[in-house]
């Protein structure tokens, strides 16, 4: 690495009714981490003191600091950004916590902004209790999207087995097919294909596309979306170089362990991404937003009310959106110095484009 210090990961606590605290924690309690990143949290000592109590965790204390500055190198440190009168309820979704959310995050993004972190990862909020006048928006990920005014960026759910991103995100499933263009799939396929070489490190990735359609539209008899929008966004993603296929349906592809195929996956809306990676990686999966020009993860669970102070949690999904973090921080430091040097660099020739998988869904027989 370039950088004399290690690498310092922001945390946002998350909802503090929740399992935030809980997973952050547990994490953090393995020392290896510690020598792998310098950890901020952005929260509240007195909370986290509530719920170290709650859990009987004897072995992590905190170096309590005022900013970046004061970090300490193999320490977890935490910064105060809440009232310190807060109240926590285990299990309950409150007006106090979804302020003491947006509290944290609103101080990390802050420091983000201003280059004092190298990645930030956010534990689970509520997106209901959280909204106010300075948030109003589905998640973290359009919040942050605006934040560092990103024209466009795509949410991307990584696992061991698959990555798996999504044209359209937090909306009504009604609006599906009327959000959907040809632009904004290629637009979607682009920066994907950026991702997955600039953080990532895949040379020449193979991106899957879903049709939208049950058997992508069986050629127009079950919708025309998949014929008139889809498959010309893949079209023209193949003639700027990039290796897109498809539009294939969502069921067989994954029946067939087709997915095993392909660098990663495009889907057209939220469910039909989510479901089989979150049936496939959801103690383990990672929740990455691609496109913006800062690193952010985040675990693929929500706040779980249910499990919140009963020591039940996995911190699986957490530590996992910390290693991705780390890893995308130092692939990025790989690229930023290739791209430096033209004669390391790996053009993708669009005619030289591997066809062995394109397998058009219109043309292959459906016999599930």
């Amino acid at each position: 690495m370039s950088r004399q210090d290690t690498i310092r990961i922001g945390i946002t606590q998350g909802d503090i009714n929740g399992i935030g605290y809980e997973v952050i924690m547990k994490t953090l309690m393995d020392p290896r981490i510690l020598e792998m990143c310098t950890p901020i949290i952005y929260g509240s000592p007195k909370v986290a003191a509530y719920h170290r109590k709650a859990l009987n965790i004897n072995e992590l204390s905190f170096n309590h600091i005022r900013s970046t500055k004061e970090a300490y190198r193999k320490k977890a440190n935490i910064i105060n950004c809440i009232d310190e009168n807060v109240r926590v309820e285990l299990g309950k979704s409150t007006a106090e916590a979804g302020l003491a959310s947006f509290d944290a995050l609103d101080r990390a993004t802050s420091d983000l902004r201003q280059g004092l972190l190298d990645a930030l990862i956010t534990a689970p909020i509520n997106k209901d209790n959280i909204q106010n006048d300075d948030f109003k928006f589905p998640g973290h990920t359009e919040f942050l999207a605006e934040t560092f005014e990103a024209d466009d960026y795509a949410m991307l759910m990584v696992s061991e087995t698959m990555k798996i991103g999504v044209v359209t995100t937090h909306i009504p499933i009604s609006e599906v097919a009327q959000s959907l263009s040809k632009e904004t799939i290629l637009s979607k396929i682009k920066i994907i294909a950026k991702s997955l070489q600039q953080d990532f490190g895949i040379t020449k990735p193979r991106i899957a596309v879903f049709g939208l359609n049950p058997h992508a539209g069986d050629n127009g008899l079950l919708g025309h979306e998949d014929k008139d929008i889809i498959l010309p966004a893949i079209i023209q993603a193949k003639k700027e170089g990039i290796i897109a296929l498809g539009p294939y349906p969502a069921d067989g592809f994954f029946g067939s362990e087709d997915y095993r195929k392909f660098d990663a996956i495009l889907a057209m809306y939220h469910d039909q991404g989510l479901i089989p990676f979150k049936l496939a990686s959801f103690d383990r999966g990672v929740n990455y937003t691609a496109g913006l020009p800062i690193i952010r993860t985040s675990p693929a669970h929500g706040t779980a009310y249910s499990l919140a102070g009963e020591d039940k949690a996995s911190p699986n999904s957490f530590r996992q959106a910390l290693y991705l973090a780390i890893d995308i921080f130092k692939n990025r430091e790989i690229y930023g110095e290739i791209s430096k040097n033209p004669l390391r660099k790996y053009e993708i020739n669009p005619n030289q484009v591997d066809e062995s998988v394109d397998i058009e869904a219109s043309e292959k027989e459906d016999t599930l």
